[in-house]
C-alpha cells in the first residue's frame, strides 16, 4: 500500500498565499502521476492540478496563472504553490498518487485525509 500524507493547509486571506506538500511513502511501489483535488461542502470532487514524473502540468481554469504544481520524484514528493487565493478556494484539498505495484505492474488509485484551506474576503 501507497500512504499519503498532507501538509500545508490553513487560513488564509484573499490575496494570500499557501503552499501545499503530500508525501507518498510504501515499498514495493512506483508512483506515476500525482495531483491535488478538491472538494467544497455539498459539491464534487474536482482536479485542482496534476503532474507526471516527466513533469508534464495540467491545471483546472480556474487556477490558472495562480497555482504551481512541482513534484521531486526522489522524495516521492508533489507540492502545490497556491497564490492570489480567492474565497471560491475554499475547500478540503486531497492529494493524489497513482501507483503500480512493481511485482503485479497492478495500478492504483491512492488519496490522502485531505488538508482544509479556508480563504478568508
Amino acid at each position: 500500500q501507497v500512504q499519503l500524507v498532507e501538509s500545508g493547509g490553513g487560513l488564509v486571506q484573499a490575496g494570500g498565499s499557501l503552499r501545499l506538500s503530500c508525501a507518498a511513502s510504501g515499498s514495493g511501489f512506483s508512483i506515476n502521476v500525482m495531483g491535488w483535488y478538491r472538494q467544497a461542502p455539498g459539491e464534487q470532487r474536482e482536479l485542482v492540478a496534476s503532474i507526471t514524473t516527466g513533469g508534464s502540468t495540467n491545471y483546472a481554469d480556474s487556477v490558472k496563472d495562480r497555482f504551481t504544481i512541482s513534484r521531486d520524484n526522489a522524495k516521492n514528493t508533489v507540492y502545490l504553490q497556491m497564490n492570489s487565493l480567492k474565497p471560491e478556494d475554499t475547500s478540503v484539498y486531497y492529494c493524489n498518487a497513482q501507483s503500480r505495484r512493481m511485482l503485479t505492474m497492478r495500478t492504483y488509485d491512492n488519496w490522502g485525509q485531505g488538508t482544509q484551506v479556508t480563504v478568508s474576503s
